[in-house]
């Protein structure tokens, strides 16, 4: 079992970044593949990124590459989404999630267990 608290979001400016963090319960978060999804009004949850156990393996959607980075710290139990370059097409409700695949970095939502209870993130034009 895993527990995942989302913080760092807030309202900036289109050009602007911000940090998300994710913590994690638990003293399994390393047997953990971790990913970062993404919620906008009206539309269906979408993949962001994903990182692999150790964090030498990352996934990006198309959208979001070469602007955001995701990282973790096993010893912190905590995994990171810097996001610059932001646009206010950006804006969702961003979640982190936690998959016991860890044989690739899964895209589908329904590989992740785990979800937290999201944060807001608003790029204002």
């Amino acid at each position: 079992q895993v527990q995942l608290v989302e913080s760092g979001g807030g309202l900036v400016q289109a050009g602007g970044s911000l940090r998300l963090s994710c913590a994690a319960s638990g003293r399994t978060f390393s047997s953990y593949t971790m990913g970062w999804f993404r919620q906008a009004p009206g539309k269906e949850r979408e993949f962001v990124t994903g990182i692999s156990l150790s964090g030498a393996r990352t996934l990006y959607a198309d959208s979001v590459k070469g602007r955001f980075a995701i990282s973790r710290d096993n010893a912190k139990n905590t995994v990171y989404l810097q996001m610059n370059s932001l646009k206010p097409e950006d804006t969702a409700v961003y979640y982190c999630a936690a998959s016991a695949t860890i044989n690739l970095i899964a895209r589908n939502r329904d590989r992740y267990a785990y979800w937290g209870q999201g944060t807001q993130v608003t790029v204002s034009s």
